[in-house]
């Protein structure tokens, strides 16, 4: 069975092609990098011949609003036009937990125009929602630090490992299409600023952490439901805890 996987360069992406090469799969690794470009469709109807499934876990290079939702209109109707005069059995996209809950934000409004256009389309598909992952969590530190202060929302969080994320997806892919939404994540939720201050505390960071129930992720107000899965989400195996012993390992090795 050929696999193509969009947005292979990725850190979803490398790791998902790896997982799949590793059970025994043709894949094919599809990116700008390697002549395939959702935007122009440049590679796209030779990437896409025979393949039977599409695995999509392309990122936006850009963040503002306007820009990311473009990214994703037009690259969601790129690739699944050429899926479906390819004949792909099975369209597979990685989303994100709560995308619908948190309007403010500019790139989960964008996900969720993403998701449309795969439940519009002719094609037999999964969306794979996953919660935030372990190695985003610096990035959410830098976004709320103002001076040697970080103002998080004590919200619960349930996040994931990227090793568990393209797990999932290669288990996604090589199932029957749901026609549906499946949500993923972490073992464990836990407080927002927890989260971040045992970040910051393992990696001997000093700046400190508030919790401030007003603070915003990215645009918008947290509550407990907002980053977290609801019932039956697949759960992934690698705790915060373990995740940080590994990052440990890799650092001191390298």
């Amino acid at each position: 069975m050929k696999i193509v996987v969009i947005g292979s360069t990725g850190l979803i992406g490398t790791k998902l092609v790896t997982n799949l090469k590793r059970r025994g799969h043709a894949v094919l690794a599809a990116s700008p990098t390697t002549g395939v470009n959702t935007i122009t469709g440049e590679g796209l109807s030779a990437a896409l011949d025979e393949a039977e499934v599409v695995i999509d876990v392309a990122n936006a290079p850009v963040w503002e609003d306007q820009a990311v939702l473009n990214f994703f209109e037009t690259s969601g109707r790129n690739l699944l036009a050429a899926e479906s005069a390819a004949g792909v059995r099975h369209h597979v996209a990685l989303s994100i937990v709560g995308s619908e809950r948190l309007p403010h934000n500019g790139y989960f409004r964008a996900k969720v125009a993403q998701e449309n256009l795969i439940k519009a389309s002719d094609i037999a598909y999964t969306i794979v929602r996953a919660t935030q992952f372990f190695e985003f969590v610096d990035g959410i530190a830098r976004s709320a630090t103002i001076g040697n202060e970080i103002r998080l929302s004590p919200a619960l969080i349930q996040p994931m490992a990227s090793d568990d994320v393209a797990a999932a997806l290669a288990d996604v892919a090589l199932a029957p299409p749901v026609n549906g939404t499946i949500e993923i994540a972490g073992p464990e939720a836990l407080p927002l600023d927890e989260l971040v201050r045992r970040f910051l505390q393992e990696a001997g960071d000093p700046r400190t952490v508030v919790a401030d129930i007003r603070a915003r992720y990215f645009g918008g107000l947290l509550s407990d439901r907002s980053l977290t899965p609801g019932d039956g989400a697949r759960l992934g195996t690698v705790g915060f805890d373990a995740w940080l012993a590994r990052e440990r390992a890799r650092l001191a090795a390298s």
